[in-house]
């Protein structure tokens, strides 16, 4: 059975409103999102689930969702605020979303076996997927054995500004010990740099292992998360702004012994548009791997 990629695609709406301002990156109009299906599919994926809004799935269908019919079996699963809080009552005046870690909870019942999870808006490289898609067809992918693809941190800094990174820690079988949140990330000549909230400096290598969202997991994890997802909402379900985001569950299931996570390290360069200059880079950068014959010039023929 080919694995599925799960795209975590709701946070979309609040970004770009009607979808309309999506930023194109190839050159027919193709957006980042183009790139990443068109990569999983080539490196063995058989099954799309997006993870939308409710109120944008008619944009979100013409603009995106559509040209995939016939390429691969899609699905789309909804984060509403009030979806899979069980008997936890939606707290008055909760606008923010309840995080990543939701986002994968409820597509739970469209998932029956391997899946790979991946932010809608950002570019991970063929690589990327072909050694996320051997793990998750292969005997490694269980119930207590997931995987992350592990970017260098040198290959995911923007030009233009600082940026968040979960820097992991590793054991010497790649074996995920801990990730650890580092805010205010910046290039620093050849290497980087991060600052703590005090405003202290501390030198960052460049070559450090970090999570950019790009998880493998066996079908049993919608169980854990579901009930790390029911123990958050009862120590901050009614507070405005806490989210349960992937890493930190995984972490947490790390520490518990639940399960292991295997490490894929990858030299491929991660981009996303965080800065509105950003956008010129991941033009260039599609343009390059277009001329390198990585990528047609048109991906879909719709």
């Amino acid at each position: 059975m080919k694995p599925t990629l799960l795209i975590l695609a709701a946070g979309l709406g609040a970004r770009y409103g009607s979808l309309k301002q999506i930023d194109p990156v190839g050159p027919n109009g193709e957006i980042i999102i183009d790139y990443s299906i068109y990569d999983a599919i080539r490196a063995g994926f058989g099954k799309l689930v997006f993870v939308i809004r409710q109120y944008f799935e008619d944009a979100f269908r013409e603009k995106i969702g559509d040209k995939f019919d016939g390429v691969a079996q899609t699905a789309y699963a909804y984060q509403e605020l009030d979806a899979a809080l069980g008997n936890f009552a939606l707290p008055p005046g909760r606008e923010k979303p309840w995080g990543t870690g939701h986002a994968v909870v409820v597509a739970g019942e469209l998932i029956d076996e391997p899946f790979a999870v991946i932010n809608a808006d950002d570019y991970y490289g063929i690589d990327s997927f072909k050694m996320m898609a051997q793990f998750l067809s292969g005997p490694a992918v269980s119930p207590d054995h997931c995987a992350m693809v592990g970017f260098r941190l040198g290959n995911t800094l923007s030009d233009y500004g600082s940026v968040a990174r979960g820097v992991c820690n590793c054991d010497e079988d790649l074996l995920l010990r801990d990730i650890v949140e580092r805010t205010r990330v910046e290039k620093h000549g050849r290497a980087a740099r991060y600052f703590d909230d005090d405003g202290t400096v501390h030198a960052l290598s460049g070559e450090e292992v970090v999570s950019m969202n790009l998880w493998g997991f066996h079908p049993s994890i919608f169980t854990h998360l579901s009930r790390q997802f029911r123990d958050f909402l009862k120590r901050h379900g009614n507070e405005k702004k806490p989210e349960f985001f992937i890493p930190t569950a995984v972490g947490d299931l790390v520490k518990t012994g639940n399960v292991k996570v295997k490490v894929l390290p990858t030299h491929d360069n991660w981009f996303g548009i965080t800065y509105k200059k950003d956008r010129d880079i991941a033009e260039r950068s599609i343009a390059r791997l277009i001329a390198d014959g990585i990528y047609p010039k048109k991906l879909w023929e719709k």
